[in-house]
C-alpha cells in the first residue's frame, strides 16, 4: 500500500515538475522541508526576470554616479582613494611633509648623504550608506523604463548631496580657522544684522586666509586656491570690482559648481557649503531672559518643559557676550525655570539680561563656513569603482516575501570616508551675513 501511494507521489512530483506551478510548489516545499523562512530573499537569488542584465546594471551605476557627482562639491579637492577591496573599514592616506632647505655646501668629489622622504600615514574609517525607493507593479526588466531613469535621477540627488555632507562635516573639523577679518578669536563672538560692526566676507578676508596658506607653504590646486562658498556669502564678494565671472577666463578644467575667482582663488559655490546653526533654547522660544542670577544658576521668566529641560544639558548658551555650557536646567513655571552653567559667569547679568544660544555666532546668528584650501589638505574615499552602486530589485525577485509580484526597489549605497591630512592647508573662514533663516533650509 505505501509501495504504491509513493509511486503515486513521485509521479504527480513529475508531472508538477513540468509547470511554472509546479516549480514553485516544489521550491517550497524543499525549503520549508529545509526549516528555511521562505520570505528571506538571498543575495544568491538569480534567474529569469530576477535579476538585471551586467549591461543594465553597468547603465544603471553610470547614470547613478553622473547624477551625484555634480553634487560631490567638497570631494573634487581632495586626495582621492578608491575603496579598497577586502581593505578592513578603515582608509589610508600618505602625507608626504617638505624637504627642508639643503643649505651645506657641497665638496667636491664627496657624495652627500642624501635625504630619506617623510611620509606618513593617515588612516580614517569609512562608513556604508544607502537608501532606496520601493516602487509597485511597475518595474519592466525588458526596457530602460522612465520610471526607473525618474528614480534614478531622485537617488542621484539624494547620494550626492548624502555623500558631500559626509565629506564636508569632516573637513570643516579642522583647526586652521578664521574668524572675520582675524581680529575676533571665537565664533559666539561673530556679528550679523546690526547697523554696524557686521563681520560679513571681504576681499581682505580672502586675502589673508591665502597669505596663511602661504605661510605655511601649501600648494596651490594648478595655478590657484580654491574655495567652497555658500551663495549667501559669496555675493558680499561677487560685487567687487576684482571680481571675474568664470566665463570670463574659462578655464579647462571647470569644477562642479565654479562661478569666479578673486586674489587667486578660484571659488565654488554650494548650497551644501556648511552652516552653523544654534537651535531654540526651548520649544516656545528661540531666546530666554534671565530673572535672577546667584552663583552659576540662571532663574528664568519663560516656563521650561522637562524635555526643554533635558535638551538643553550640555548645550551652549551666551549672556551678555559671554559663553557658557550648560551642566544642568531644572523645568518650571515662568519665573520658576532655572539653568546652571559650568563656569565662573563673570559681568553681573541681571534681571532682563537676554540669554541666546551659543552654537553660532553673537545672539545666536548664524553662521557660514568659506573653506579655502590649497593640494593635499584633506583625503577622500572615491565613488567610481565599487565606492557608489544602483541596486534594482524587480518584482518578482523577492520569492515568497513578495507573492504577487506587487513591488520592485531601486536604491543605491556606497562607502565614503574622509580625513582632514594638513590642517596648515586648509582655512576654515567664518562669517556672518545678510541672510539668516534660524534654521529654515538648514543643511
Amino acid at each position: 500500500m505505501y509501495l504504491i501511494l509513493l509511486i503515486i507521489l513521485a509521479a504527480s512530483m513529475f508531472l508538477l515538475s513540468k509547470t511554472n506551478i509546479g516549480k514553485r510548489v516544489i521550491n517550497l516545499t524543499m525549503v520549508l522541508a529545509m526549516g528555511v523562512n521562505p520570505n528571506t530573499n538571498v543575495t544568491t537569488q538569480t534567474g529569469a526576470g530576477q535579476d538585471l542584465s551586467p549591461e543594465m546594471k553597468t547603465y544603471y551605476n553610470k547614470n547613478l554616479i553622473r547624477y551625484a557627482k555634480p553634487l560631490l562639491v567638497h570631494g573634487q579637492f581632495g586626495q582621492k582613494k578608491p575603496i579598497p577591496k577586502r581593505g578592513g573599514k578603515s582608509q589610508e592616506w600618505r602625507r608626504r611633509d617638505p624637504l627642508p632647505k639643503a643649505l651645506t655646501p657641497l665638496t667636491e668629489g664627496v657624495t652627500p648623504d642624501g635625504r630619506k622622504i617623510e611620509v606618513k600615514a593617515m588612516t580614517a574609517p569609512v562608513h556604508q550608506f544607502g537608501d532606496y525607493i520601493t516602487t509597485s507593479d511597475v518595474l519592466e526588466l525588458t526596457a530602460i523604463d522612465p520610471i526607473i531613469n525618474d528614480n534614478l535621477r531622485d537617488l542621484g540627488d539624494q547620494s550626492g548631496r548624502t555623500l558631500d555632507t559626509v565629506v564636508r562635516d569632516i573637513i570643516n573639523t579642522g583647526t586652521n580657522v578664521q574668524y572675520g577679518d582675524g581680529s575676533i578669536l571665537a565664533r559666539h563672538l561673530l556679528v550679523g544684522g546690526e547697523s554696524t560692526g557686521n563681520h560679513y566676507i571681504t576681499v581682505k578676508m580672502v586675502k589673508n586666509a591665502v597669505k596663511t596658506l602661504k605661510r605655511y607653504l601649501a600648494k596651490k590646486k594648478g595655478d590657484s586656491y580654491v574655495a567652497i562658498i555658500h551663495p549667501d556669502v559669496s555675493y558680499h564678494l561677487t560685487e567687487d570690482a576684482k571680481w571675474q565671472s568664470v566665463t570670463n577666463y574659462n578655464p579647462k578644467n571647470w569644477y562642479n559648481g565654479e562661478i569666479g575667482k578673486i586674489e587667486g582663488v578660484r571659488f565654488v559655490e554650494s548650497t551644501e557649503a556648511k552652516i552653523f546653526h544654534a537651535e531654540d533654547l526651548s520649544a516656545g522660544a528661540r531666546d530666554l531672559t534671565v530673572a535672577s542670577l546667584s552663583s552659576k544658576t540662571f532663574t528664568i521668566d519663560e516656563v521650561l518643559t522637562a524635555a526643554d529641560a533635558t535638551a538643553l544639558v550640555g548645550r551652549k548658551i551666551i549672556v551678555k557676550g559671554v559663553l557658557y555650557t550648560v551642566a544642568e536646567a531644572a523645568a518650571g513655571a515662568a519665573g520658576a525655570a532655572t539653568i546652571t552653567v559650568k563656569e565662573t559667569v563673570t559681568g553681573t547679568p541681571g534681571d532682563g539680561e537676554i540669554v541666546y544660544p551659543g552654537e553660532a555666532g553673537a545672539k545666536g546668528r548664524d553662521v557660514y563656513s568659506t573653506l579655502i584650501i590649497g593640494e593635499d589638505a584633506y583625503g577622500v574615499t572615491t565613488i567610481d569603482g565599487g565606492g557608489l552602486q544602483n541596486i534594482v530589485k524587480a518584482k518578482g525577485s523577492a520569492g515568497t516575501a513578495d507573492p504577487l509580484d506587487q513591488r520592485s526597489t531601486q536604491g543605491w549605497k556606497a562607502i565614503q570616508g574622509a580625513v582632514v591630512l594638513t590642517d596648515a592647508y586648509m582655512v576654515r573662514l567664518e562669517t556672518c551675513t545678510e541672510e539668516n533663516d534660524y534654521g529654515a533650509g538648514i543643511n
